[in-house]
């Protein structure tokens, strides 16, 4: 019995292409041309920016005068200054502190909006109307939380015998304060979470309950590995979120030259950059201090994905 051929792709013309990657060609134009906005705006607000920053940062540049070049002179400045050490200690406590915090509370939440039933839409969407806040609005809401003497933390713990610390002025407790005003924006996770456990297919907990399972098996046998690939994305993103962390702070404790509260404890490294460039005009300074934290994010991301990649299970993953 004869055979018919596949002419979908040999029935061009001997020597040309086949049809099928004219085609296919055709799409890959027609799919260039559609994001090509977004390969523009990256190429110029993001590569652009990235690659001229890592030039500035061999140079000595004051934004007056043009870049004169230096080559390592500002990376050997920054193993000698103090307050360099200083801010990366600040970011590296107040990461260590509110990643995990972050982390833990957003599970929590979301597992109890899991079990709320036809009131969860307006939980979540009250979780998450926080997050709309402007940060600046956050670091001002900081100082009239955290007050020492009159702030309504404090006013709180009175009611319970309790005498509150001085949050912003004592540096033991600067750190902690903002850890706290941290979770006021924590409803987008709530709402990644909540997805992720919406997913988690019911028989496994109706198996884990034959089996005798409690809530804490099925919630550390079940549901902590079903979600874990939205667990170690919260991860990746607040760790990143926290080595930058500016806004909040800058307003409560440095905004308006303030130097009524503790500077130093909350001098975090994004907003001593900040100083080096924009109130010093230190570009060059600065620009290699943003290429320093790139670098150490990027190692603390690879540290993070290469240790928890064994615990991290996504669904038709083989193993």
């Amino acid at each position: 019995m004869a055979v018919a051929a596949d002419t979908s792709v040999t029935d061009s013309p001997p020597g040309r292409p086949p049809r099928r990657s004219s085609a296919r060609s055709r799409e890959t134009r027609a799919a260039l041309l559609f994001i090509s906005p977004w390969l523009i705006g990256f190429a110029v607000f993001t590569a652009y920016p990235v690659i001229y920053t890592g030039y500035l940062s061999l140079t000595d540049y004051d934004v007056i005068n043009d870049p004169s070049f230096v080559g390592m002179e500002n990376f050997r400045a920054l193993l000698e200054d103090p307050k360099v050490a200083l801010a990366l200690q600040n970011t590296f406590i107040f990461a260590v502190l509110s990643v995990p915090t972050q982390l833990i509370v957003s599970f929590f939440l979301a597992v109890l909006l899991n079990r709320a039933g036809r009131a969860s839409g307006f939980f979540r969407t009250a979780f998450f109307l926080p997050k709309m806040t402007p940060p600046v609005a956050i670091g001002i809401l900081l100082l009239l939380l955290f007050n020492g003497q009159n702030g309504l933390i404090n006013e709180a713990l009175g009611w319970f015998g309790i005498d509150g610390p001085d949050w912003t002025t004592d540096p033991v407790w600067v750190k902690p304060g903002l850890v706290m005003m941290s979770l006021w924006t924590i409803g987008a996770s709530v709402v990644i979470l909540l997805a992720a456990l919406r997913n988690v297919p019911q028989e496994l907990y109706d198996a884990a309950r034959v089996d005798g399972a409690g809530w804490w098996r099925q919630t550390t046998h079940v549901t902590i590995p079903m979600i874990s690939g939205a667990l170690f994305f919260i991860l990746i993103v607040d760790t990143i979120a926290a080595f930058q962390s500016f806004t909040e702070a800058y307003t409560a404790f440095f905004g308006s030259g303030n130097t009524t509260y503790s500077n130093d404890a909350a001098l975090f490294y994004a907003i001593y950059l900040f100083q080096q460039a924009f109130e010093f005009l230190h570009m060059g300074y600065a620009s290699a201090m943003a290429w320093i934290l790139f670098a150490i994010v990027l190692v603390v991301t690879l540290i993070q994905v290469r240790v928890t990649k064994r615990f991290v299970y996504y669904e038709g993953e083989q193993r």
